[in-house]
């Protein structure tokens, strides 16, 4: 890990959510889905990541509840007790997503909000018909008031969704504190993989493929069970993916309009994201007024599921430290 001086520098802006490639490339069915469950517990996925074990559990007893938002009923959970801190999960994941060793770590002392955006996960889909990146930012504020939450929360988004977040702290500057944008950048532009994609026939064969990406060649010879670190998410739905498609096909990026952001941020990325790579980081960093820029030595984009515990340490000493200074 290291903390980064910015320097100005010229680059093209291509972002790809892993979670994405998911979504476009493996429309299953149920029948697969049942099958991939069921071989789920055969595959290296359950080998040895001793920490899922012993997180998971807690996480997954977590009672999961919706709120009516606006015209579409949100399934939320909260985990831990202290100021808020709300989670934006990425292109075409669900809450299921997040590391649980991270979640556990940061709701010592937080209370942290998961939840699954418009059309993913257990969330509806609405009535909108041409989404936007505003709107995800108007539904997570309309998330923030359904809790009764009164005051400015932290918010935490990954590769798209910290599309949203940055949106939601330009359109919603009041309800956001602190922000903490993980693997994104301010253009938001969709590319192919250098490499083609293949297609996968179950969740297990594609979540093969996504790893390929997330995770740092290095890091996978040391770590051969590598797919036990990953979570087995749901297959995102065709009306989730046309209302993310609509988003990112509208949104300009916010490049020319985040020195506008004036909430004390976070700018995290590992060094070895193929997807994200780290001067593509460095708009936002260079841009946002006293943005931080941390990389992290050898994490890919899939850096939470490698080190949730050096994440969540970043995480909490950034949060620890500015609101120190706000006091």
């Amino acid at each position: 890990m290291r903390l980064t001086g910015i320097q100005p520098v010229t680059f093209r802006y291509i972002v790809i959510s892993y979670v994405l490639i998911i979504a476009l490339i493996s429309l299953l069915t149920l029948t697969n889905l049942v099958a991939a469950k069921s071989a789920y517990a055969q595959t290296d996925f359950t080998t040895n990541n001793s920490s899922n074990e012993i997180y998971s559990p807690l996480i997954n007893n977590v009672a999961l509840k919706k709120v009516h938002v606006g015209d579409i009923d949100v399934a939320y959970k909260i985990i831990g007790k202290g100021k808020p801190l709300i989670l934006i999960a990425g292109s075409g994941a669900s809450m299921d997503m997040w590391d649980p060793q991270l979640l556990k770590q940061l709701s010592v002392n937080h209370t942290v909000i998961i939840f699954d955006s418009r059309g993913k996960g257990q969330t509806s889909v609405g009535t909108v018909k041409n989404m936007t990146m505003s709107q995800f930012a108007n539904d997570t504020s309309g998330l923030i008031d359904a809790l009764k939450i009164k005051e400015p929360v932290d918010v935490l988004g990954v590769s798209f969704g910290g599309f949203i977040a940055q949106e939601l702290a330009l359109v919603h500057p009041n309800k956001v504190d602190n922000l903490i944008l993980y693997a994104s950048d301010c253009s938001g532009k969709i590319a192919v993989p250098s490499r083609p994609a293949p297609f996968a026939s179950t969740p297990i064969a594609q979540a093969r493929i996504v790893a390929d990406m997330i995770f740092p060649e290095k890091w996978k010879k040391e770590h051969p069970n590598y797919l036990s670190y990953m979570p087995l998410v749901p297959v995102p739905s065709l009306a989730g993916i046309q209302v993310e498609g609509q988003a990112i096909n509208s949104w300009k990026g916010s490049c020319d309009r985040v020195s506008n952001i004036n909430k004390p941020t976070l700018v995290i990325v590992g060094t070895d994201d193929v997807i994200v790579p780290p001067s593509y980081s460095l708009p936002l960093a260079e841009k946002i007024p006293g943005a931080w820029l941390v990389q992290i030595n050898g994490g890919g984009h899939g850096l939470m599921y490698q080190y949730p515990e050096k994440l969540s340490r970043i995480i909490l000493t950034f949060l620890e430290i500015v609101n120190n200074m706000q006091m």
